[in-house]
This record gives C-alpha cells, structure tokens and sequence, in this order.
C-alpha cells in the first residue's frame, strides 16, 4: 500500500498523459502518476510527482483517477484486472483515452460495478495546450460527480463543457469534431499543393486562414443553427454557388498537375445534393444527403 496521499492519479505518460500530469503539477496538484515503462515518469518525479509501479498502488493513492492511454482496450487491460478493479471501489475514473461512445458505455457500467465513479471526457487540444487557456476539455456523467471533481480538472483547460449525463455524448460530440478535423487536414495540404505550385509561400495561406477563423467559427454556429430548425431556404450563398467553386477546384487541380481526390470527392457530395433539388438552399443542406445515405 503506498503511504502517501495524492488529489491525482495519471495513468499513461503518452504526450497527453505526461501534459496532463505536468498541469496538474504547475496548478500545485499532488500527483501520482503510473506508466508501463517506469522511464517516462523521470521528468515528472523531478518535478515532483509520486512514481508507482502498481497500478493498484497507484489508484488508491488518489480519489481521481485519469486515464489516458492509447484507446479503450488499453484501459481495459490495466483495470481489468481482479487486483487493479478491487482498487476502484470509492474513486472516480476519468476516462480520456480515445474511445467511441459504446465503448463508452460499456466501460461506465463496468467501473461503477466495481463501486466507482466515472467521467468520460475528451480533451480538445494538442498536448503544449494543456494547461492553458488554448485547451477546452468535454465531460459526460454525472453532474454531482463532475462538480466534486471539477476545480480539479479546471486545472486543465480554459474551457471545461459537461456535455450531460449520458456518458457517450462526450465521445460523440469529439468525434463529431474530429471529422470536421479531418476535412481540415485533408483540405490544408490540398491546399498547400494548390500554394506550392502556384509560387506561393504557404506562410501566407497559414495566415490567410489565421485571419478567417473567426468566421469559420460563425459559420459553425450558423449551421449548427440551420440543420437544428431546418431552415435551409433563403441562404446568403446557395448550395449550388459553393458547388460551382469546389467544382473549379478540380480543374485548378488538373491545371496544376495535383491529386484531384479531394476535390472530387467533395463536388461529388455537392453534386449528389444538387441532383437531389436541394441547389437553391444553403450549403449545409448537404447534410440531407448525408442523412439518407444507407450505408452497406
């Protein structure tokens, strides 16, 4: 048993887990942190946090426990143990690593059968973020057990959003995101092919996007908006207007001798919702499509 007593236990010292713990350190947390390989906990002990190579050891140090490993499988295989599950009576688990929303689920009801509590969050933000204002954190669970632990996990981000108490809704609301991420990164580097060919410093695009991204952000909003009343008439640019431009990106692509897969995959989209009659309404109409689609 370990004779010391910490607000914190951090489980996996990934880039994540060890920006985790370190945040909790500089915000004056007492920490415990445990790591399958003891190495990865050296900076963080210099620093002051408590090494253990039990996990058992290492959960009952703390009445919160995060975990932050690979995935949802990983979790499984630290706690799952007859020894390590014993330990969870009376904690609360956070669970961070990446996960679905029905894994979710399934690992909420086996942690509170073990008599704990448990969280299941999504941290928005790249590891230099944590800790700063830059970094915002989405909770789902208990409310009476988010507000025990909150100045704690406060202690994290800037932003702190509890999603409700549906455990999933964490995960589903960060997977929502990270497909908005991946149109993201996809149209980026086209992007800077589109820059590169053309003689342009991709400084200037980075700043260029820099300079929109407080509109992007209204514009997320507005089609939050859009599809949630289903008011799609009357739009500022029609879906067929947005249609025509990413249909240009395809020539532009041939003109630079570029990869045109990203471009025709989404005029194809755009093009789908045409046929459908939807070109007269707003762009995010698109959705509409994407809704009925069955997939095999």
């Amino acid at each position: 048993m370990s004779t010391h007593q910490s607000d914190v236990t951090v489980m996996g010292l990934g880039r994540m887990g060890t920006a985790l713990a370190s945040a909790f350190l500089r915000a004056g947390r007492r920490v415990t942190v445990w790591n399958r390989t003891a190495h990865r906990a050296r900076p963080l002990r210099d620093s002051g946090a408590v090494f253990e190579s039990s996990v058992a050891v290492a959960i009952q140090a703390s009445p919160l426990v995060v975990v932050c490993v690979s995935d949802v499988p990983a979790t499984w295989a630290i706690l799952g143990a007859p020894a390590v599950a014993s330990a969870l009576a009376g904690r609360t688990v956070v669970q961070l690593s990446s996960s679905t929303p029905g894994e979710a689920r399934d690992l909420d009801a086996w942690v509170r059968a073990q008599d704990a509590d448990f969280l299941s969050g999504a941290i928005l933000a790249w590891p230099s973020q944590v800790g700063t204002e830059q970094a915002s954190l989405i909770v789902a669970g208990p409310n009476a057990v988010l507000r025990r632990h909150e100045a704690m996990l406060r202690s994290l981000v800037g932003t702190l959003e509890h999603a409700g108490e549906e455990i999933g809704a964490a995960c589903a609301l960060c997977a929502a995101v990270l497909s908005y991420m991946a149109g993201h990164w996809i149209g980026f580097v086209h992007g800077a092919r589109i820059c590169q060919a053309e003689g342009l410093k991709l400084s200037d695009f980075g700043e260029a996007l820099a300079a929109f991204a407080p509109g992007l952000g209204q514009d997320a909003r507005h089609m939050a908006r859009v599809i949630d009343t289903g008011h799609y008439a009357h739009p500022e640019t029609s879906l067929t207007t947005v249609a025509n431009d990413i249909a240009r990106l395809v020539q532009v692509s041939r003109e630079d001798e570029l990869s045109s897969t990203w471009p025709r995959f989404a005029s194809g989209l755009f093009r789908q919702a045409i046929d459908a009659g939807l070109g007269a309404e707003e762009t995010a109409a698109v959705f509409k499509v994407l809704h009925e689609e069955v997939m095999p």
